[in-house]
């Protein structure tokens, strides 16, 4: 286990270091001894060999094997750890978090599990179980070594989204809050207990006060607010979807959807549109390098060449789909046709981890498996994991280390029996999937330090699920 350590000046050590506790670092910090690094870019470049990392005012200011600490500069061991950019979760559904591994949906695929999962259990949630469930998920989060989520939340029946917002800033985590809501009864007859859950006009004017309160356009902004229907083709009108589009571009907001994720869907778009679903998004102005879409499962090649075109950017979810048999995104397909691909979670009542890292891996495997070994490589998948996940949320200083980027990393440790015998210390993270995380930084500031995550209470934390799971079972 590694600690701080502090040098004559008399830095913080151990588990006091609270002067790099928050979300953002205004002194110095130098985490030391790193076995080596993955920047995040896509490229073998992307490699450092043992080196050490200076953060300045919540910057990267220096990267360089053996930097010496200067005089007041708080040090951080890193030995024993390998360097990532801080993973981006590009696809969410936090809430769910009380809802993983429900008998009635573990063996079903999606329609079915919508219907006895999901759908019976949404109306019994109250603003303590969504804040209890958005608590679970961020810590899982954090410990997986993710820094940025981007939440798809549509569940307004149980208080303000703003709770939100409130438990990121507890654990010094970015959050890009994706504003859902369904306003019309679903047309889809493969879901149609999905009902409106909000009146059109009564949505545009949440989202209106949702950004006035919470968006923060800047390149280092710790709170977003995204534009996100819950499904375009049916959880919404076309003329809606079309207003929505216009709705975000005139206030510089991104704008984010699930698509194509099963083949009913596909089915379902061709029948009722005439039109395959990214036609049907074009046609209503949901292309474009402000959007990025989830799952993406099933797309035919001039949906592909649109996609690349327009610079859309794409969520894969490998764990859920493949838990709910909705099939499996072609990431190297889609990636070698230039489109910007990154990795989200998913729905915890459909992918019971909900850890970063172990998605991640997931997609480095699955599409291995496939496509061959060639399908894939380490840096490629820690890429989309992180830069393109940043990319896809608009953020242009995140995902990188680099000087003059925002200093969102994490220290994986490897050590252990499980990598003892390791050839590649800097693929391990990604290739065990399990790695613990020491540290985790935001701008400079812990999130997890030591192992631990500071800012929560985790034997209340899990009392507070378990009760909330008594009322929801």
């Amino acid at each position: 286990m590694g600690a701080a350590t502090g040098n004559a000046a008399g830095n913080m050590t151990g588990s006091a270091m609270t002067g790099v506790t928050g979300s953002t670092a205004a002194g110095s910090l130098l985490i030391k001894g790193a076995l080596g690094a993955l920047t995040g870019a896509a490229t073998p470049a992307a490699r450092l060999p043992a080196v050490d990392l200076r953060i300045q005012g919540g910057l990267i200011e220096e990267i360089a094997p053996a930097l010496a600490a200067r005089s007041g500069e708080t040090v951080l061991d890193a030995s024993n750890c390998v360097l990532y950019p801080g993973l981006v979760n590009t696809h969410h559904h936090m809430f769910q978090s009380l809802l993983k591994g429900v008998p009635a949906g573990i063996n079903e695929g999606l329609g079915e599990w919508l219907r006895g999962v999901h759908l019976p259990r949404l109306p019994r949630y109250d603003e303590d179980m969504v804040r209890t469930g958005v608590t679970l998920a961020l810590a899982q989060m954090a410990l997986s070594g993710a820094t940025t989520v981007a939440d798809h939340h549509y569940l307004h029946n149980a208080g303000s989204s703003g709770v939100l917002f409130e438990v990121a800033e507890q654990l010094g985590m970015r959050l890009v809050l994706c504003r859902g809501a369904v306003t019309v009864k679903s047309t889809n007859p493969d879901y149609p207990d999905i009902v409106p859950t909000v009146s059109f006009d009564a949505m545009l004017r949440d989202m209106d006060e949702l950004a006035a309160r919470h968006h923060d356009g800047a390149a280092d902004s710790m709170r977003r607010v995204v534009v996100a229907p819950l499904t375009p083709t049916y959880s919404v009108m076309p003329d809606e979807l079309k207003e929505l589009a216009r709705f975000a571009r005139a206030r510089g907001l991104r704008m984010h959807t699930h698509l194509s994720e099963t083949l009913d869907y596909v089915t379902y778009t061709r029948e009722k549109y005439n039109c395959l679903p990214v036609q049907f998004m074009a046609e209503h102005e949901w292309l474009g390098r402000d959007v990025w879409l989830a799952h993406m499962v099933h797309l035919s090649p001039e949906e592909v060449a649109m996609v690349a075109a327009t610079g859309t950017g794409i969520a894969h979810c490998p764990n859920s789909n493949a838990r709910l048999g909705s099939g499996i995104a072609p990431l190297p397909a889609y990636a070698q046709a230039g489109v910007s691909v990154s990795i989200g979670v998913d729905g915890p009542s459909c992918n019971e981890a909900s850890h970063m890292l172990g998605e991640a891996r997931m997609a480095w495997l699955l599409h291995r498996a496939t496509g061959g070994p060639k399908s894939t490589t380490v840096e490629g998948i820690v890429h989309a994991a992180t830069r393109a996940g940043a990319v896809n949320l608009g953020y242009e200083n995140l995902g990188l280390l680099a000087p003059g980027m925002a200093a969102d990393l994490v220290a994986f440790e490897i050590d252990g029996p499980a990598y003892w015998g390791q050839h590649d210390a800097l693929a391990a993270p990604l290739i065990t999937g399990h790695a613990k995380v020491r540290h985790s930084l935001v701008g400079g500031r812990c999130v997890v330090q030591d192992g631990l995550l500071p800012a929560i209470d985790l034997e209340k934390l899990r009392h507070d699920a378990a009760r909330a799971v008594a009322k929801l079972h």
